[in-house]
């Protein structure tokens, strides 16, 4: 399944004048900040979001989010956002701002 376009579009638009890189992994395309990956649209539908793992346990409670699996292993620090979790432009803004927070953190690649 090849990632939302749309979905793509509006991130670019949140992220407006921040410096980021767009690749395609996972079957989705990232974006990336200083190397490190803040959120992606999903080949799979919806948005992952990178986050620190410290806060993967409660923000799993909030309603359209689920764990990422990568492998058949659930991945501390990722998470998948479903389509109902970011219809609206608030939604979305929201996620977005604490991947790339988060990626922000890291030290660059």
């Amino acid at each position: 399944m090849a990632y939302d376009e749309d979905l793509a579009h509006r991130i670019r638009e949140l992220l407006g004048s921040e410096k980021h890189v767009e690749k395609a992994m996972f079957g989705g395309l990232a974006f990336m900040i200083n190397g490190n990956m803040a959120v992606a649209a999903s080949g799979h539908g919806g948005l992952m979001v990178r986050v620190p793992p410290d806060q993967t346990n409660a923000l799993l409670d909030r309603e359209h989010v689920e764990p990422m699996v990568m492998a058949g292993r659930e991945t501390r620090g990722w998470l998948r956002v479903s389509a109902d979790g970011i219809n609206t432009k608030r939604q979305l803004q929201s996620w977005v701002k604490r991947g790339v927070d988060y990626a922000k953190s890291l030290p660059g690649k």
